[in-house]
């Protein structure tokens, strides 16, 4: 359906269209991600500020109203507010959407975060974190989402086609407390919090960049540094959360082999540290299914542990700062979860950024839980997805503007 209607807008070339059916073929999206109406009900599409609008109350709203059933809240109880969105950023904000929709407080304190690519959602969480630090008994809403309807790139430019095949639609709501009578019922526990932060770098910067192409068509640029910083930044993201959570032995091995390199005593490789050792379950942002298999390979995670992710992306798409949720989501629904567990959330996006979430789960998640957006079809997950004969190269071959 999706190439389709990209063959009857008749912006794309012959060419696009290829490029668009092989990178579809390689992402590991499946056939029932979401589009927002905007691109699917109209012919031309819609992606007028009504339209975007609609999107965005659509998922937040959807998103928070499910939360609020769960956990019996009323919106006045409310006294922190983060929304993140990359690039959809309204006027008033799309915090002040949740404010005015659930009638909060006049005393609320409401952030609204744009440009922060698929990181945003733990980012949010860790801004979160910091304000509960200094507001006691409180509550903080966390709202994570992307809007594609007027995001849809319409030019030539295979670097910013790349965005259109893999983005779709999601939210998701989380709610965090400080309130001590709330750890009874509260099903996880926030342990660590690393943020890296790489702008510093114009190679990092650059790397994923909102702009008009030489038509005039806005888009966002993918470069082909994509990989390389992002393995930067991971890497380091990964040295400052080793020191928190690997256990000593892991710590020592590290620290020899790093001695052995510097004072040159022998040629081997770098360490790799193992990080399954501290941690149960690993839920890293899938932006892509080659991006996923270079997290799995460098970090030499078992295809098991990559379950969560390869099916988030295959069910619901790159939802963006949202995914990692949906992975967790996918993970409880198994009934994987059990009490005492370590999650291990990491994300990382435009900037270039890198967050990693470390949380403990306070009890066994009953797999049976309302509201879990894969509980109508979780028993028909794992699927057996086919194998790609193309690589990460593929996405970056031919991105030169055509």
């Amino acid at each position: 359906m999706f190439l389709e209607r990209c063959r009857r807008v008749g912006n794309f070339s012959e060419d696009s269209l290829d490029f668009i059916k092989k990178t579809l073929e390689r992402s590991g999206l499946g056939e029932s991600t979401y589009l927002p109406e905007g691109l699917m009900r109209f012919y031309p599409p819609n992606t007028c500020m009504e339209e975007a609008r609609k999107e965005a109350e659509m998922v937040m709203f959807g998103a928070v109203d499910e939360l609020l059933a769960k956990t019996g809240l009323k919106g006045k109880e409310i006294g922190i507010v983060v929304v993140n969105c990359t690039i959809f950023n309204p006027v008033p904000s799309l915090s002040s959407m949740i404010v005015n929709r659930y009638k909060l407080g006049e005393n609320v304190l409401s952030y609204n975060l744009g440009g922060m690519g698929c990181s945003g959602g733990v980012r949010a969480i860790s801004l979160a974190k910091h304000l509960l630090q200094v507001h006691h008994n409180s509550y903080a809403l966390v709202l994570s989402t992307e809007n594609i309807t007027p995001n849809c790139y319409m030019g030539h430019d295979r670097s910013k086609i790349l965005i259109n095949c893999l983005f779709r639609v999601g939210a998701a709501a989380i709610l965090l407390s400080n309130r001590p009578s709330d750890r009874r019922c509260s099903k996880y526990q926030l342990i660590h919090t690393v943020d890296t932060h790489t702008a510093s770098s114009d190679r990092s910067y650059n790397c994923i960049f909102q702009e008009e192409d030489h038509e005039g068509h806005m888009g966002v640029t993918v470069s082909k540094d994509l990989l390389a910083v992002a393995t930067i930044a991971i890497n380091s993201n990964l040295a400052a959360l080793g020191r928190l959570i690997l256990p000593a032995s892991e710590k020592l091995r590290f620290l020899a082999n790093y001695i052995i390199r510097y004072f040159h005593v022998a040629n081997i490789e770098p360490y790799v540290p193992n990080f399954k050792s501290a941690f149960d379950h690993f839920l890293p942002h899938p932006g892509g299914k080659p991006v996923l298999d270079e997290v799995e390979r460098n970090l030499k995670i078992s295809e098991t542990q990559m379950e969560a992710s390869r099916m988030t992306l295959y069910r619901f798409g790159n939802v963006s700062s949202s995914t990692v949720w949906y992975e967790l989501a996918y993970t409880e629904a198994k009934g994987r979860v059990k009490r005492g567990d370590r999650v291990w959330q990491i994300a990382f996006g435009s900037g270039f950024k890198c967050t990693s979430l470390i949380w403990k789960a306070m009890r066994t998640v009953d797999s049976r839980e309302k509201m879990n957006p894969w509980s109508d079809e979780i028993d028909e997950f794992p699927v057996v997805q086919p194998q790609s004969t193309g690589s990460f190269s593929f996405f970056f071959e031919s991105f030169e503007p055509t």
